[in-house]
Order: C-alpha cells, then sequence, then structure tokens
C-alpha cells in the first residue's frame, strides 16, 4: 500500500530502481531510456516511474537531496515496495586534479561525519560505509560493456553544501583519501545494510574543488547520459 511519502502500491516498482536527485532528471530517464513508462509516484512531485529497458522492469525514482530525504524513500523502497537494488546516480565536486567535468565515478566507500547511522539504528557510529559489492561488480562490466572508463574511490558524504571554512577538506581528501562528494549515498548504504538489500552510487563529477568550470542545472538535469547508461545496463544484469 501507498505510504506518507510513495504513492504506490506493491508491485508497481522493479526490483531495481534508479535513483537521481532531481525528479526532472528522473523523468528525463524515463522518457528518454525505457519503454512502456508509468508514472507510479509523484507525491511532494517527487517523480517514480517504471518501465523497461532492452525488454527487462526497471524503475526510476527522484531521491531529491541531503541524507534524510533518501533516507526516507530508500527505506521505504526498500521496505515496503519489494525493492532489491537502489543504484544512486547523482552529481558529485571533484576534490582531485584527476577528475574532470563530466568524469564517472563509482563509490567503493562512502565516508561521512553525519551521525545517520546512528540515529536511524544505534548502530556503533563507523564513519565509512560500503556499497554492496556484487551490484559494484556489475556496474563495472556495464561500463566496460559500454567502453565508458570510470574512476573508483571512496567519496565524501556531507550533510552541509555550504560549510563556512575549508579545514574540513585535510581530514576528506588528504587523511581519508576521499576523490569527490556529495550528500546521499551514507545514509543510501546504511539503509541497504540494515535491512538486507543492495546499494550502489555512481556519480558524474559537475565541479570541481580544483578547477573553476561547472555546470548547469539544465547539463546536470539532460547531460549526464553516460553514468546514465552505465546504470541502465547493471540493471538489467
Amino acid at each position: 500500500m501507498a505510504t506518507p511519502h510513495i504513492g504506490a502500491e506493491l508491485g508497481h516498482f522493479a526490483k531495481t530502481v534508479l535513483m537521481p536527485g532531481d525528479p526532472l532528471r528522473a523523468q528525463f530517464i524515463a522518457d528518454t531510456f525505457l519503454d512502456d513508462v508509468q508514472l507510479v509516484t509523484s507525491i511532494r512531485n517527487v517523480y517514480g516511474y517504471t518501465g523497461k529497458y532492452k525488454g527487462k522492469p526497471v524503475s526510476v525514482m527522484a531521491s531529491g537531496m541531503g541524507m534524510p530525504s533518501i533516507g526516507i524513500y530508500s527505506y521505504e523502497l526498500y521496505s515496503e515496495f519489494g525493492v532489491e537494488n537502489i543504484i544512486r546516480i547523482g552529481s558529485a565536486g571533484g576534490y582531485t586534479p584527476d577528475l574532470k567535468l563530466y568524469d564517472i565515478v563509482l563509490a567503493t566507500g562512502a565516508y561521512s561525519e553525519s551521525s545517520y547511522a546512528k540515529t536511524q539504528s544505534g548502530t556503533k557510529q563507523k564513519s565509512v560505509l560500503r556499497p554492496t559489492p556484487e551490484l559494484n561488480k556489475k556496474i563495472i562490466a556495464a561500463a566496460k560493456h559500454l567502453k565508458m572508463p570510470i574512476h573508483k574511490g571512496i567519496i565524501h558524504s556531507s550533510d552541509v553544501f555550504y560549510r563556512q571554512n575549508s579545514d574540513y577538506l585535510d581530514t576528506v581528501v588528504n587523511k581519508r583519501k576521499c576523490i569527490a562528494v556529495e550528500m546521499e549515498s551514507f545514509a543510501l548504504f546504511h539503509n541497504a545494510n540494515v535491512l538486507g538489500k543492495n546499494a550502489a552510487c555512481l556519480l558524474t563529477i559537475s565541479d570541481s574543488f580544483v578547477y573553476p568550470e561547472k555546470t548547469t542545472a539544465e547539463e546536470r538535469e539532460r547531460s549526464f547520459t553516460g553514468m546514465m547508461n552505465i546504470a541502465l545496463e547493471a540493471s538489467i544484469r
């Protein structure tokens, strides 16, 4: 049955859900890549769609921004709608010179200062959470099949977008070896671990802490097709 945040029914979602942050990016993926598409939820204009990719069912739904938002949606998808796999497909800021605009990053772990895991389940706080190895292997295989290079490394999941100082960069870049920053994956990985489900995170570099270039909102919505293709290919493996 529907939840307060997702207006769908059991069976409306495929076993695998691709999860961008932006509802318009979810709509773009559904309109561009999926056949036989149905809008299965639109509460708060957070769109969720189910269709077919190369004849196999796949869903795409927005997560909103930040750990509290993806924490709600991913938990309900896993616990109420029979979803087994969530692949976050989002944007990130590059921390290292090796990452240029539009480069694709696969998270091998998510470091965070967040208390999400401790607050959500009383879990003894861990600063680094890992994605599901089997799901990451499918993503790596899909990228290889599509001949698309990907960078792999630990990412920083931050609770704060606008920080008042840059002292934290020494910790996350030099000590924790994080290669990029976003705001959702730590909560997603924790929910998957708690519920015995699978999660992964694929990111496109949208801006950089090293270089001045950055993408526009429209480019983030429509131009991250390499990451989208990899995630879709992985979803049907």
